[in-house]
């Protein structure tokens, strides 16, 4: 399953500062009313450091490499469902899981119906052999915003997404995993990187959190660093 030590990449300041789930919000938050930023911009950045890091677990010499896709119903999904766009455009096989239709009129529900126009390839997440032509998984179940037991399909996925052979790319943090604690949530995906967003987790330096997380690698997705300074908190020295 890879490297699951836990180490964090990225420039500018989000690398210095931690988010908690309410930060983390707040900062989304102030981008859309406060600057304006549409939710669905923020989203297509979060698609695109996606892809990127994507692209790069893919090994070149498997072309058009695979792409098992784990959407959520919420952001998280439609995260998912973005990257599955640039996934397309590269030149990938992306398959997606969808674990609930998104809201109608929310952003993640405007990419899942461009996904469904582009005719992307679905299968059901009680399909057999779901996983085995994966070149890569990504986890886009749960977000941030998760503080409750995993139960039912979601759990019994992410513990089939453990046992699989391929990478996992996790979407913002591992499924199951408190953003806040570092602590799993009932189950939680074991990602080989997690790419998240705005800054580093604050759960994410607790102990035995690296061993969910993997390499975790900081993305930005556009808000104004005003906002970033303001609602980040600042790295305990080390002793």
């Amino acid at each position: 399953m890879g490297d699951r030590r836990s180490k964090t990449s990225s420039g500018g300041i989000s690398k210095e500062l931690l988010f908690d789930r309410q930060s983390v919000r707040a900062v989304d938050r102030a981008a859309i009313e406060e600057y304006g930023i549409p939710g669905i911009v923020l989203m297509e950045n979060a698609a695109r450091s996606l892809a990127a890091e994507a692209l790069k677990m893919l090994d070149p010499q498997r072309s058009p490499a695979t792409v098992l896709i784990i959407c959520g119903s919420g952001n998280n999904g439609g995260d998912g469902y973005a990257l599955a766009r640039h996934l397309h455009n590269a030149g990938c096989n992306p398959i997606l899981v969808s674990l609930g239709e998104p809201a109608p009129g929310t952003d993640a529900a405007v990419n899942y119906e461009i996904c469904r126009k582009l005719a992307l390839r679905e299968r059901a997440p009680d399909a057999p052999d779901l996983f085995g032509d994966a070149d890569l998984i990504v986890d886009a179940i749960f977000g941030t915003g998760l503080a409750r037991p995993v139960r039912g399909a979601a759990a019994e996925m992410i513990e089939r997404i453990n046992a699989a052979e391929a990478p996992v790319l996790a979407v913002d943090v591992p499924s199951g995993l408190d953003c806040d604690t570092g602590q799993e949530l009932g189950t939680a995906v074991k990602a080989t990187r997690t790419v998240t967003f705005v800054g580093p987790k604050s759960g994410f330096g607790e102990s035995g959190a690296g061993q969910y997380t993997g390499t975790v690698v900081v993305a930005d997705i556009g808000a104004p660093v005003e906002l970033v300074e303001r609602f980040g908190r600042r790295r305990p020295p080390r002793s």
